[in-house]
């Protein structure tokens, strides 16, 4: 396994900052926020230093029903090969159900969702996995993710999970620690019975981030402070194995480059911390995953079992249809509320001129707008629907932000800007009208 040492994730609100912050061996990117053809001149002047850049993706949805997408994969290999990078990662997690398979709408997440630890589930994240190392010029690692729900009726510990995928599969592992700790709030996993479980030869480096606790309920926000609790897991992990890298994660609120190299010198000494203790740890016992390799393939039937459970669960957190059996309704309530806000926070970054046009009611309006209409498409998709809605429902005032709303929505809302002359609006109109009869 490659080493990397120590890295952070690079994004453009700190690009300055990483460049210059020393100790930095290694970087990740998102996969989706970078162009082949048109990369940041940051990475650029990383990448002839010998810094490595990995990309990190978040839209292929490993773990729905449905097979991977061939033309993200072949997006997500464009970005590795324009980057050089030596491995590739993404989620264990779905992203979107529904569509042909259900005879349902699509619908997107926006979000990572955990998949049920089901053999079902795992037959098909397998196969999933496999379509996706065949497209793929690198190694894939894929990494847990956080939740706030639990699905019912789960058959294998996550420990037990990560085993026996990386064991069918040969995929590496990116093991995030605050979503370990994540998981230990809110779903009452121990941490150290899931580092127990893993195969640790198949790590390729781990991920640590910041979060907060609210009544009960740990959010990974990424944009907090490291707790020492997800530091203590990090020692644990770095008791048990010398994992190749250690990156530390920041999506937003970024404090000044000195807090951030604070940080990165904490999760330093977690690791010496760990390393102190290596011995002891593997003179206690190796690692007791479970090697249930009788599972099955994937078939068919697997999959449709996942993506009807899969539509239901998405439907019920972002459309407000009846919560399924066996889930916590509080806790779905919750998960619902993080992905309306996140969808609210993306919106906001990919069309920002809609706070400034909105002001203070921005959050409010779109809030109330995602209730009722679920995500279909991609951000900017939904940030135009949102306009739409806004102009359409009378939920704004004639006045000036309407008409700069309207203006905006114009302007954006076709593949060429769309004329403003009156005739030509009402030709468009009355198609609009004869193509929903």
């Amino acid at each position: 396994m490659e080493r990397l040492g120590t890295g952070i994730g690079w994004r453009p609100e700190i690009a300055g900052a990483v460049e210059s912050m020393p100790g930095i061996d290694w970087v990740e990117v998102v996969a989706e926020n970078v162009c082949p053809g048109h990369l940041p001149e940051s990475l650029g002047r990383l990448r002839e230093r010998g810094v490595t850049v990995i990309p990190h993706g978040v839209s292929l949805g490993l773990g729905g029903a449905e097979r991977p997408d061939a033309g993200r994969l072949t997006a997500l290999a464009e970005r590795v090969q324009a980057l050089g990078a030596p491995l590739v990662t993404e989620h264990i997690a779905f992203v979107r159900a529904g569509g042909a398979r259900t005879a349902t709408p699509l619908l997107e997440a926006g979000h990572l969702l955990p998949v049920p630890r089901t053999r079902d589930a795992l037959d098909v994240l397998c196969e999933n996995i496999r379509i996706a190392q065949d497209a793929l010029p690198v190694p894939l690692a894929v990494e847990n993710i956080a939740a706030l729900i639990r699905w019912p009726g789960e058959e294998l510990t996550e420990g037990q999970f990560l085993y026996e995928l990386a064991d069918r599969t040969g995929v590496r592992l990116l093991i995030d620690v605050a979503n370990l700790h994540t998981n230990h709030v809110n779903r009452g996993e121990d941490p150290a019975e899931a580092l127990a479980e893993l195969p640790l030869e198949a790590i390729a480096y781990v991920h640590v981030a910041g979060g907060f606790e609210r009544d009960g309920v740990w959010h990974d926000s990424h944009a907090h402070p490291v707790a020492q609790p997800v530091l203590d897991v990090l020692a644990d992990l770095a008791s048990r194995v010398s994992p190749p890298g250690v990156l530390l994660e920041r999506d937003e609120n970024f404090p000044e480059p000195a807090e951030l190299e604070r940080e990165l010198e904490a999760v330093r000494e977690a690791l010496e911390k760990g390393a102190a203790a290596r011995g002891a740890a593997q003179a206690a016992g190796a690692a007791k995953g479970v090697r249930a390799t009788d599972f099955g393939e994937p078939t068919e039937p697997a999959r449709q079992r996942l993506a009807l459970a899969q539509t239901a669960l998405l439907s019920a957190l972002v459309a407000g249809t009846p919560v399924p059996e066996g889930f916590d309704g509080v806790r779905m309530a919750v998960q619902a509320r993080a992905l309306a806000g996140k969808r609210a926070d993306v919106v906001g970054k990919i069309a920002p001129e809609l706070p400034v046009i909105l002001g203070t009611a921005y959050r409010d309006l779109f809030l109330a707008y995602a209730h009722g209409h679920p995500m279909s498409g991609g951000y900017r998709r939904d940030a135009l629907d949102f306009a739409e809605h806004l102009l359409a429902a009378q939920a704004l005032p004639q006045g000036p932000a309407r008409r700069e709303l309207h203006a905006w929505w114009l302007e954006r809302s076709g593949p060429a800007p769309r004329s403003r002359r009156p005739v030509v609006r009402a030709v468009r109109a009355a198609r609009r009208v004869l193509q929903h009869r």
